[in-house]
């Protein structure tokens, strides 16, 4: 065997993580805007899988996955949180959340939702956020939309919630 063909086991043998990022866009008013996916129940923000294996990263992928997905394609601002998810029937998952910005008026008329993946779309009053967005999710962007506000540097979370300092 080569050092090649070691190297290669070597990385196959390594645990798995999953990655995900996704963008928190808000109006005005501060509402946040949420999605509704077709394919499980529940509101989502803006975001998506990162396509790791191509080399993309967290950043690109968020605003990737909201041009594809609400037809917003704007630089993205800071990281707000970033989250170590654990959930059932599936490996531990990374969330990167970025602060997407303020839309004005003619860009969320411009929403344009991807049908293959999204129902509808609406902005939610940011004290609603758990009430929309279940579990990790909820928890993870009730913290970013806590630390945009403070202009803190951003949190850093397991399952939603900042880890005691061990």
């Amino acid at each position: 065997m080569t050092t090649t063909d070691d190297y290669a086991t070597y990385i196959a043998s390594l645990p798995r993580v999953l990655a995900g990022a996704a963008a928190l866009f808000r109006d005005a008013e501060g509402r946040v805007l949420l999605v509704e996916p077709n394919y499980r129940e529940g509101w989502a923000l803006p975001g998506g899988t990162i396509e790791s294996d191509t080399g993309e990263s967290p950043r690109t992928a968020a605003r990737r996955e909201s041009a594809e997905e609400i037809g917003i394609d704007v630089p993205l601002g800071r990281l707000l949180a970033v989250d170590w998810t654990l959930g059932p029937g599936r490996p531990p998952l990374v969330a990167y959340l970025y602060d997407g910005g303020v839309l004005d008026a003619a860009q969320l008329a411009s929403v344009r939702l991807q049908e293959e993946e999204l129902l509808s779309w609406r902005l939610v009053d940011p004290a609603e956020l758990t009430e929309y967005l279940q579990g990790a999710l909820g928890l993870r962007t009730a913290e970013a939309y806590r630390v945009l506000g403070s202009g803190e540097g951003a949190a850093e979370l397991e399952n939603g919630l900042r880890p005691h300092a061990s």
